[in-house]
């Protein structure tokens, strides 16, 4: 079943296209996010750090590709102020899982990236959700 989004003015994009649009996106942001991560790390900076320039690049890869094609909207200063406090959010929540998940599993050759995808699970779960409800939501 699709369920048409409410837009004004616009092409209607059904839930299913969003989701797939979404999915898409978010495996795209998650390679530049992951990979300047990575890179950081290569480089010794403080993991923190490296884990916060990550999300900055893929967050902005996000918006710019979210906003315009999964969820077709035309963003303005509205959409990006209420995006900018939803990754702010979502920064927190990001940041403080990986720094549980690096305190609490065991070091092994794996442990840094499955606190990175946990982490980023959660963090894409809700950025769904509420990408769509309230930020491009016209």
């Amino acid at each position: 079943m699709v369920v048409a989004v409410e837009t004004t003015g616009s092409r209607s994009v059904g839930l299913s296209t969003q989701i797939v649009r979404f999915i898409v996106v978010g495996a795209l942001s998650a390679v530049v996010d992951y990979g300047t991560y990575q890179a950081l790390l290569a480089l010794d900076v403080w993991i923190h750090l490296a884990k916060t320039v990550g999300f900055i690049f893929g967050t902005t890869t996000a918006y710019l590709l979210n906003r315009r094609w999964a969820f077709n909207s035309r963003g303005g200063r509205a959409s990006a102020v209420k995006f900018t406090a939803l990754y702010a959010v979502t920064y927190v929540v990001n940041i403080g899982i990986n720094a549980l998940m690096l305190a609490v599993l065991p070091e092994w050759r794996w442990h840094i990236t499955l606190a990175w995808l946990i982490a980023q699970g959660t963090a894409t779960a809700i950025n769904f959700v509420m990408l769509r409800a309230v930020v491009f939501r016209e």
